[in-house]
């Protein structure tokens, strides 16, 4: 068979990318292990992280009360999230007040589970002190 043409590209682990990394929750060192316990489908255990990186050892409480200022973060996205809504609601159908209101606190509800998570990953990302090392096997 002639696969002049075709280039052969081995398979192999990789290290995921810093966007890959951020969407799974992936510890900012290493980029492998998982920064919280269970995933978004267990809604009652969203909140529970792991101390320690499972595959480097990277610690994900680098000081008591860390994570206070990923409310910040949080905060902004509730922001975004009711202003997408109400913009989106206003130029589609006007609808009256208490829609809205139902509207965004449905919405609110709904993604704060996502928006903990992503919030505290972010936070531990720009403020953790922990630096990706391409080293760590």
């Amino acid at each position: 068979m002639d696969t002049s043409g075709i280039k052969q590209v081995k398979m192999h682990a990789t290290t995921p990318t810093l966007r890959s990394a951020l969407l799974y929750g992936k510890c900012p060192r290493c980029r492998k292990g998982n920064m919280f316990k269970y995933s978004l489908k267990h809604t009652a255990k969203f909140a529970e992280m792991n101390s320690h990186c499972s595959h480097c050892g990277a610690n994900f409480a680098p000081e008591p009360g860390f994570y206070y200022g990923a409310m910040f973060v949080s905060y902004a996205f509730n922001v975004a999230l009711l202003i997408g809504i109400w913009l989106f609601m206003y130029l589609l159908f006007d609808p009256s007040d208490w829609v809205y209101i139902a509207s965004i606190s449905v919405g609110a509800v709904v993604f704060t589970p996502v928006f903990f998570r992503y919030s505290r990953i972010l936070f531990l990302y720009m403020f953790g002190g922990i630096k990706f090392d391409p080293n760590i096997r």
